[in-house]
């Protein structure tokens, strides 16, 4: 019993439960999460990682392998008079041998690369910074697309109430007239003219409600939420308080001039010397005892270290022309923020008087509605006492639910124009 209880009262509250409340806010985020281009943020930072390290290990000991078989034409020898002394005392000498070979390996150490290492792991940052600030202007489009289509359920789902509205309103004089016509005080000309507005207005919203699924199906695939049976919250309809854009863009404008610092950093390190060690060890002939490779042609192992320093000044013949294509990129870059944020300012001013002219137009909403209301009842009452057709209640029902509908249509606008003028400054 306790169990069937507690049942019934689970259902009794679900019953009477609100439907779910949808935000735009929530929409926007869950979009943002949703769409496909959100993986190629996890993409670009594993990218990073494998680019960094590679450049890291750079700094490993290299170590090579080789083989080699030369025959040459000339090779060091002894004097011919010492030659035929030697002989003379049962010496054998017969120089260098003119097929030499050689397997060896060859190790380098890197001690100071002039800074080459370190400017190409910025430029991997910085190049990786300006991806994920292309990425994020991509995403923030969705933002625009999400409250499009948030919007045009609002106007669908008030365009559904008020076609209801009128559809009972019709429904009601369709009944009088119905009894009217009973009473043999209407013709039913007039009653077929209602009858036949009213089902022009269930058509209507037919169409309507289908136009509505249409876009929350719409909302659904990019959000990846059920919203089919939940309502929208309509958003309030508050001025962003700071007029300075805060657009991705900036974001992607200050990245790309840290790719192009990064990048004149490798014009100072390719001005540098470069410092490290090295080691040689082959097994072959000759050997680098070149008397005894004189005397025999034995094969040998050989071991030669030691420093190096290499300094190519061959940057410095381009060295001003990379430091004036930096530059020009540099003020490309800066051309291309001027640019957009003389769009946006512009942008920014027709939105704004948008919204002024929005509310200016819903301050005699109201009032209109009030009067339209007024005519459709006197309309009515006319129409009991003879005095006007079914065709002139028609008209003022038409009136009214133009009204209504307008004013609906106007809040929902100057809430939507706020929100374009919030997504062209991102506040």
């Amino acid at each position: 019993m306790i169990k069937r209880f507690l049942l019934g009262v689970a259902l009794l509250f679900s019953a009477v439960a609100p439907h779910a409340q949808v935000t735009l806010e929530e929409c926007v985020e869950r979009a943002q999460e949703n769409y496909p281009l959100i993986k190629k943020y996890e993409l670009l930072s594993r990218t990073r990682e494998i680019s960094l390290s590679d450049i890291n290990k750079g700094w490993l000991p290299q170590i090579g392998i080789y083989g080699q078989g030369t025959a040459q034409n000339a090779v060091p020898s002894f004097p011919d008079a010492l030659s035929d002394i030697m002989n003379q005392m049962g010496t054998d000498i017969r120089g260098l041998g003119k097929l030499q070979y050689k397997v060896g390996a060859e190790l380098s150490q890197t001690i100071w690369d002039g800074g080459a290492s370190k400017s190409q792991r910025e430029i991997v940052r910085s190049d990786d910074a300006e991806r994920q600030a292309q990425l994020d202007v991509q995403l923030y489009s969705v933002r625009e697309r999400v409250e499009n289509l948030f919007f045009g359920i609002l106007l669908i789902d008030e365009q559904i109430k008020q076609t209801q509205a009128t559809q009972a309103l019709l429904l009601g004089n369709l009944d009088r007239l119905r009894a009217m016509k009973a009473n043999g005080t209407a013709m039913q000309s007039d009653v077929d003219m209602v009858e036949a507005q009213y089902l022009s207005v269930s058509q209507q919203l037919i169409q309507a409600r289908s136009n509505s699924q249409s876009y929350r199906r719409m909302l659904e695939t990019f959000t990846g939420m059920d919203i089919a049976g939940q309502q929208l919250v309509r958003p309030a309809a508050d001025m962003p308080g700071n007029m300075a854009p805060n657009r991705p863009e900036m974001a992607l404008f200050d990245a790309q001039d840290q790719v192009n610092e990064a990048r004149s950093g490798t014009i100072k390190s390719s001005l540098m010397p470069k410092i490290g060690l090295f080691a040689q060890a082959y097994y072959g002939y000759p050997g680098f005892d070149n008397f005894k490779s004189m005397m025999n042609r034995d094969l040998s192992f050989n071991v030669l270290a030691g420093i190096k320093v290499s300094w190519n000044i061959g940057s410095l013949y381009t060295k001003k022309n990379s430091e004036q294509k930096i530059r020009i990129a540099s003020d490309n870059i800066a051309a291309d923020r001027d640019l957009f944020l003389f769009n946006t300012s512009l942008q920014t001013q027709q939105q704004v008087d948008r919204v002024n002219e929005i509310g200016n137009v819903m301050k005699e909403d109201a009032r209109i509605v009030r009067l339209r209301a007024n005519v459709r009842r006197a309309a009515e009452s006319q129409l009991e006492n003879g005095v006007i057709d079914a065709t002139a209640l028609l008209a003022k029902i038409t009136e009214e639910n133009q009204a209504r509908l307008s004013a609906t249509y106007h809040e929902i606008q100057l809430i939507q124009s706020i929100y374009q003028l919030k997504y062209t400054l991102n506040r």
